[in-house]
């Protein structure tokens, strides 16, 4: 956000002189580029070059720096010569320029729609420059180009200073030390180098503050008061925070430190990193100087540890003080090492552009040198992992691409080193006979000697997309203003005097720590370990409650929620109780085994901190949107000093507050359950502990006040008497519900509508909801801005549209369902947008995307209030009922806000309305005239309700084959909007099957391909462990499958085990890596038991034993081939191969549970310890490193 001084609007071309006005060509006198100024009429009335000008542009001279706060244009005067749309560059000297961009990257700017109206564009941030160039891209189709233009700003004071790479300015204090609590210090610079110095300073305290230039970036060093070896200072141990990239770019930078205490706030440019020091101190305190430009050593002034600063420095100031002024001044406080300047020498190296990666080039003519050594020398910079550098064409053909991790000569010269990083790197080559040398930066030279057939070598690479500098040809710098100027060799698609790069990953707009990558033209988010997925890891790919799970059809065990979906909490992991009506989730904590208490008092009372597996904000989250939450607190006390006076026994809620009672959903005062219950042993006191007893006492109680709620930690003061003490219990944190789920509103008027504050939705946003109606078409949802706007709606009975602008035009979506959406039955609807792409799902139809335009605008500027069930105009409104409306994580209280709303009431009727959980295990419920059924048709169960197990007994020649109706690629579509560009939705599968068998090895599970993939989950011996999981992944059929072991534990055992396998491309928590994201083509079956494969050595081995036990409720994506092989037995897609009897596993592994009396575990009051193991990595679960983008979930089960 940047605010321009009131006065900084002035015109600026208006009155300079002609020599101010240049251009690359002119179409003769009377359009020269003099002309050129904001509503001039004399001559040709503007300035237009000429038609055979390649690279057209007009450049304005401000005659000195200016801070630059807008610009105007107009076409030619009275003509049909104007520009409709331009790029604005910039540059101190004329010479090195730099392009101009908007806040969200765009770099064009909108020019005219005719030749008279003046079009002004106000720069979203200021910049300081001395010149200006317009650029022209798009004209009047039926004219030519025609400009007229004017600048606005305001002058600026510069104070510059040189420093040359050898030289500082050391600022010393008046006192032995300076020490303070608040810091502002800030400054611009330019470099054209990636490492240096800007500002040092230490104090023997171990404090210290440095600011260094390192590979491109700003790297800030920060510590108050930890004490360290100052030789360890820039070690491994020390990481800095670092902003910016590209900042050896040889153009104007502002930087900006502001510390209050700890609190640091680091700015370069418009990127801001917030962060808390390092150290126990809140002062900063330095002794004797701060540096500028360098490090010197202590009583070594001019050598320096670090690499020196070479460049320029402006307007430095440090706590207000002028520094560069104090030091021209010659100032005392100033000490100046080397030779600094203070004016700012001009650069010396200029590059070019290479902007296609499938055109561009430069052509240059060379003689073959006398001594026969032919040698080329260039720098380049570039993200793209391969491109066409250098062709050359002499006595041998030679040519060479970078690769994203080593530069190599296609004759496999190979230099092991990551080269498309953004930074200059320097390449020379040498061609002598048959012989070659290359050398890249300092590595160690490379060289091939060459033979005869490599003559006839063809190389296809794309076109190098990058920058080049120094080019150099026999030992001869190429002049490359003279190839701009026609006047040597040849190019196209070249842009000179700019390395025109950009950095995709600043801002990082990858979302939830996930890692930015990028090329030249795009950026990707690896979302590895992040427990996100999607193209910026947006979406979270855990269900959001324990009810969420149960409702997916998951059994009890021990699950990662994510409390805000697609918000910034993050998953936990909790463990989810499936075993009463009610789904409770259970958080426990580090102290959950009963404590004794002797000997405490109120001077020094026994204080116990309890810890969670979940952050605050995530328990937050958690108490908040459940329906109600309990706690258990056992008390045991034997002669306590009485409490009844005051209290000296308390406990404190998650906010840390504190709280005297024991007992009950209501905060009460120094208040036992006993009291509440009305039956204390001593009814003239609130607790049993409170009468003093020789006996041992209980007060037990629940605490349920959920605002309250979980305790954090606990405090006993009165154990201190001889013979008192006191043995407590806090239990774990168990909450039960979901209030989103069946949050609902029903509109019963077409200009009904609730409205909500305005989507926080600028770079992402995700919708999700359910409603039910019987009406063809209304509008869901809206949010409008000026121009942009976000809208979801049924736009026709089988049809729900996905709209949106962000300012390229609008952009639709549309899924269209073979079955009516107006049938009054419950349908499910997921919008996204972001940067990289909008999606839309309905129900488990096929996922519609679209992918971003490239370049276009980013941000999603909404300013009216959101509507909900209608528009702001009250037309095309929705009749029906919405519930569970989720936005970014958020839930929208749907039925509060409709309490107070006419033409729309709270909840939703129905028998298919409530959270009943009617349907079990992804059974759908249809609503009836009189009721309603269970439609379990996309479930693995049966029965009624969809919670009967479907479980079949295997012997060895037993298999059941599941043939796809027709060849089954997975969630394979395009979106129908012909305009844009569109990405295939992503791969994935969704598995889940129990088992129970003894035998070993086994084959479990086989799903093959007409295209020889295969996937397949079996057991094997691993090492001495027994026989284990193995899951086998065979994607790409010209490599070797993935095979992973997920758990050590024999699964051989006669007991029933869960397994649930979850991928979705590469972007998917993972706990296992797969080589490749390829889905799986054409489908031709599912194979349950012995199948007949030319698979690996241990799936033959696996596969000719078959399965002997038992298999139940087998899921694939949406199919449950074991339900369909009892219920189809003369089906032609059902084949049964030897004996095949309709069983019960439970029953099966209870009947064998005898063999393992003794290994099974108890199970706790809050749940078992270890009755379910989620397989994830053996290390923690944030931040773990995996190897690859292709993600696997699998979960496990013990059922005993």
């Amino acid at each position: 956000m940047f605010c321009f001084p009131d006065n900084c609007n002035g015109p600026l071309a208006s009155a300079l002189p002609h020599s101010s006005f240049q251009s690359s060509s002119q179409s003769s006198a009377g359009y020269s580029a003099f002309y050129a100024k904001l509503n001039r009429r004399d001559e040709a009335g503007g300035w237009s070059p000429m038609v055979t000008d390649q690279d057209p542009w007009l450049q304005v001279d401000l005659r000195e720096q200016m801070e630059v706060t807008a610009v105007a244009t107009q076409g030619r005067y009275d003509s049909s010569d104007w520009v409709s749309s331009y790029l604005l560059l910039y540059s101190d000297t004329g010479r090195i320029w730099k392009q101009y961009r908007h806040e969200d990257g765009l770099e064009r700017f909108d020019g005219n729609v005719n030749s008279e109206t003046v079009v002004q564009n106000k720069l979203s941030h200021p910049v300081k420059t001395r010149f200006l160039r317009f650029v022209p891209l798009d004209w009047n189709p039926s004219g030519w180009m025609g400009l007229r233009v004017e600048v606005f700003g305001c002058s600026y004071k510069s104070y510059v200073a040189d420093f040359d790479g050898r030289s500082s300015l050391l600022y010393r204090f008046n006192q032995k030390s300076m020490s303070t609590v608040k810091d502002v210090i800030s400054l611009r610079f330019k470099s054209h180098q990636a490492e240096g110095v800007l500002l040092h300073g230490e104090g023997q305290r171990g404090d210290y503050i440095t600011l260094e230039l390192h590979r491109g970036r700003l790297d800030l060093y920060l510590n108050l008061g930890e004490l360290h070896d100052s030789r360890s200072r820039f070690s491994s141990r020390r990481v800095p925070v670092t902003v910016g990239s590209l900042l050896d770019d040889q153009h104007w930078h502002s930087a900006q430190i502001e510390r209050f205490n700890r609190q640091v706030n680091l700015t370069v440019d418009a990127h801001t990193q917030h962060f808390q020091t390092k150290g126990e101190g809140q002062s900063l305190e330095v002794d004797y100087e701060l540096s500028f430009g360098g490090i010197p050593l202590p009583g070594k002034p001019g050598t320096f540890l670090r690499k020196n600063f070479h460049g320029c420095i402006e307007n430095l100031y440090y706590n207000g003080i002028n520094i560069i002024d104090l030091a021209k001044r010659r100032k005392p406080q100033i000490h100046s090492v080397g030779n600094v300047t203070f004016s700012c020498s001009p650069p010396q190296l200029v590059a070019c552009t290479f902007l296609s990666s499938t055109s561009s080039f430069l052509s240059l003519p060379s003689a073959a040198p006398a001594t026969g050594e032919f040698t080329v020398r260039f720098q380049f910079r570039t993200w793209n992992p391969d491109g066409l550098l250098w062709d050359v064409c002499c006595s041998v053909l030679t040519t060479f691409a970078s690769d994203q991790y080593l530069l190599k000569l296609i004759i496999l010269c190979c230099l092991g080193r990551r080269v498309n990083d953004g930074l200059w790197h320097a390449v020379s080559l040498a061609s002598r006979s048959l012989q070659i040398t290359l050398s890249v930066d300092v590595l160690p030279v490379c060289r091939l000697a060459l033979e005869i057939p490599t003559l006839s070598l063809t190389v296809f690479s794309p076109a190098f997309q990058g920058c080049m500098q120094l080019i150099s040809i026999n030992n001869h710098l190429v002049n490359l203003s003279h190839v701009q100027q026609g006047l040597l060799g040849n190019y196209n698609e070249l842009q000179f005097d700019t390395c025109n790069m950009k950095d995709r990953c600043l801002p990082n707009l990858c979302e939830h720590g996930a890692r930015c990558s990028q090329t030249w033209s795009s950026f990707s988010c690896d979302c590895s370990g992040t427990g996100y997925s999607g193209a910026t890891c947006h979406n979270s790919i855990h269900e959001s409650s324990c009810e969420a799970y149960k409702l997916s059809g998951s059994s009890s065990g021990f699950y990662f929620i994510d409390p805000d979906g697609s918000g910034p909490l993050g998953p936990t992991q909790v463990y989810c109780n499936m075993t009463e009506k009610k789904v409770w989730t259970v958080l426990s904590h580090n102290n959950s085994a009963p404590v004794k208490v002797q000997n405490s008092s109120p001077q020094r009372p026994h204080v116990m901190k309890f810890s969670y597996n979940a952050s605050a904000d995530q328990l937050r989250a958690i108490v908040t949107g459940a329906e109600q939450c309990q706690q258990e607190v056992v008390y045991n006390c034997r002669k306590p000093t009485s409490r009844y006076i005051r209290p000296l026994s308390w406990w404190l809620d998650r906010q840390g507050d504190k709280r005297s009672y024991w007992g009950g959903f209501l905060p009460g005062v120094q208040q036992c359950s006993c009291s509440l219950e009305e039956n204390c042993m001593d009814m003239n006191y609130f607790c049993n502990c409170d009468a003093d007893a020789d006996a041992w006492t209980n007060d037990t109680g629940i605490l349920s006040y959920k605002d309250h709620l979980p305790v954090s930690q606990i405090v006993i003061g009165d154990t201190n008497r001889t013979g008192s003490q006191a043995v407590y219990h806090v239990g774990s944190l168990r909450c039960y519900g979901d209030k989103s789920i069946w949050n609902a509103a029903s509109f019963y008027q077409e200009s009904s509508y609730l409205y909500f504050p305005t989507l926080q939705a600028e770079l992402a946003s995700d919708i999700s909801f359910y409603f039910k109606t019987s009406s063809p078409s209304g509008v869901f949802l809206e949010n409008q801005g000026l121009k942009d706007f976000i809208r979801v709606e049924l736009s026709s009975p089988t049809v729900v549209t996905f709209s949106f602008d962000v300012g390229n035009g609008p952009a639709v979506l549309s899924v269209k369902s073979h079955l009516p959406l107006n049938d009054r039955q419950w349908h499910y609807v997921r919008a996204e947008r972001n940067v990289k792409e909008a999606s839309l799902q309905v129900d488990q139809l096929p996922l519609r995307l679209l992918q971003a335009p490239a370049d276009g605008h980013l941000r999603l500027r909404l300013s009216s209030q959101l509507f909900v069930g209608g528009t702001a105009s009250q037309q095309r409104g929705f009749l029906g009922c919405i519930r569970s409306l989720m936005v970014n994580g958020m839930t929208f209280d749907l039925e509060e806000r409709a309490k107070m709303t006419p033409g729309v009431s709270s909840g939703c009727p129905g028998y298919c309305s409530g959270s009943s959980n009617l349907c079990h295990n992804r059974g759908r419920c249809i609503e009836k005239s009189n009721g309603y059924i269970c439609d379990c048709s996309q479930s693995a169960y049966g029965g009624a309700t969809c919670n009967q197990e479907v479980s079949v007994s295997f012997d060895r020649d037993s298999s059941v084959t599941y043939t796809f109706q027709e060849p089954f690629s997975v969630m394979q579509n395009r979106s129908s909007q012909a305009s844009s560009a569109f990405a295939e939705s992503r791969a994935r599968e969704d598995m889940a099957f129990s088992f129970v068998t003894s035998q070993r090895p086994a084959m479990l599970l086989t799903i093959s391909t007409f295209t020889q993939q295969y996937i397949t989950t079996i057991l094997a011996r691993n090492g001495k462990n027994g026989y284990n999981l193995q899951i086998w992944y065979h994607l790409q059929t010209d490599r070797s499958p993935d095979v992973f072991n997920p758990t050590p534990k024999n699964l051989a055992d006669g007991r029933l085990h869960r397994i649930r396998i979850h991928r979705v491309g590469k972007n998917l928590y993972v706990q296992y890596t797969l080589s490749s994201d390829a889905e799986l083509i054409l489908i031709r079956s599912l194979t349950l038991g012995k199948v007949i494969s030319n698979f690996g050595e241990e799936v033959v081995k696996a596969a000719s034993k078959g399965f002997v036990g038992c298999l139940s409720s087998v899921q694939f994506n949406h199919v449950a081939p074991l339900k369909a092989a009892l219920t189809n037995r003369g089906s032609s897609l059902i084949t049964i191969r030897g004996p095949l009897v309709q069983s019960n596993c439970g029953a099966l592994a209870e009947s064998t549970s005898h063999v393992l009396q003794g290994k099974t575990q108890t199970q706790a009051s809050n749940g078992p310890t270890s009755s379910l193991v989620t397989l994830r990595n053996s290390n923690t679960y944030k931040g773990s490193k995996i190897s690859g983008d292709n993600n696997c979930v699998l979960s496990f089960s013990l059922l005993c």
